[in-house]
């Protein structure tokens, strides 16, 4: 008797299935295919993703050589070429690399090429304030110490990556000036920080030294 109950249960159940089926089975069947297509596509998106970083590595190491090798115009050539057509990290580091080829043959535009990535908010702060230092080193000898404190003045503030340099150039455009008030303020901020290096430390206390400064 058991058996009879448990046989129309079965044949319920697959009534059913069966209208359920009949009602839903080409919605099932496109969700189903749906989801297979979307993981099919996502796993491609991932291959070419690591592909074109293979690629993009590949270049830049080759210009990265170029530069070494001293063949600066070609490199330069190379790192804008990545910089315009590479993923958001590597164009990043492109930018950077042709700006510093650029400075052999064009020092001008090299300081130009640093403060358009300085000033590019999109890009991370980091290396906005590595190139508005690196503007600095090539223009610590030319440029007033007004246009240095504009263009530094943000990066030297407490816990900003770049500050220790930052403030050893604006002390030593202080120093070059012969602004002794200025050179005051930026030795002051060095010797205060206790993660100041060492030699910053003994080369700002000799320009103080040789400002007539110096502490006795």
């Amino acid at each position: 008797m058991a058996d009879i109950f448990h046989e129309v249960d079965e044949e319920v159940r697959r009534e059913r299935m069966k209208r359920l089926w009949d009602r839903y089975g080409l919605y099932i069947l496109i969700l189903a295919l749906a989801v297979v297509i979307g993981i099919a596509g996502w796993r491609g998106w991932e291959y070419y993703q690591n592909q074109r970083a293979a690629e993009l590595g590949a270049q830049f190491e080759a210009a990265s050589a170029l530069a070494e090798a001293g063949n600066f115009a070609q490199a330069e050539k190379d790192f804008a070429r990545i910089a315009a057509e590479g993923s958001r990290g590597y164009r990043v580091l492109a930018r950077l690399r042709q700006a510093e080829a650029a400075i052999a043959a064009d020092r001008a535009g090299a300081v130009s090429q640093f403060d358009a990535i300085a000033a590019d908010n999109s890009i991370d702060r980091r290396f906005r304030d590595l190139a508005a230092v690196r503007a600095g080193l090539l223009m610590v000898d030319t440029a007033p110490l007004v246009a240095m404190e504009k263009r530094l003045e943000g990066v030297t503030a407490a816990g900003r990556s770049f500050r220790h340099t930052a403030r050893e150039l604006l002390a030593l455009s202080a120093f070059r000036a012969g602004d002794k008030q200025a050179l005051q303020r930026w030795s002051d901020l060095i010797t205060s920080d206790v993660e100041s290096p060492a030699q910053m430390r003994a080369r700002v206390e000799a320009m103080l030294l040789l400002s007539g400064m110096a502490k006795g």
